[in-house]
Formats: structure tokens, C-alpha cells, sequence
């Protein structure tokens, strides 16, 4: 993982999501996560993109 994708994660948990695996499910479920809270986004951005 990169430092621009690891500050992307901690910034825009979505657009780092989305950069790597486009629209779809994951896209959503980051997008939802964010929405209800930051931290859950994060989280979910890093254990995604970290694959």
C-alpha cells in the first residue's frame, strides 16, 4: 500500500474504496459506513484496500 493510498484511507475512506474496486457493494458499504462515522470508514477503507 502506498502513502498517497494510506492518506486517501485516512481522508476520504470512499474515494480510496472506490479508486480500487470502482462502484459496487464495497463502494457503498464504505460509503455508508463513513456516513454514519468517520472511524468505521477508515477502518473499513484499510481492511479493503489492505487485501
Amino acid at each position: 500500500m502506498s502513502l498517497v493510498t494510506i492518506i486517501i484511507n485516512i481522508l476520504l475512506p470512499p474515494l480510496a474504496v472506490f479508486l480500487k474496486h470502482g462502484l459496487g457493494v464495497t463502494f457503498l458499504i464504505s460509503l455508508l459506513l463513513t456516513a454514519l462515522g468517520w472511524i468505521p470508514g477508515v477502518i473499513h477503507a484499510f481492511y479493503v484496500n489492505g487485501k
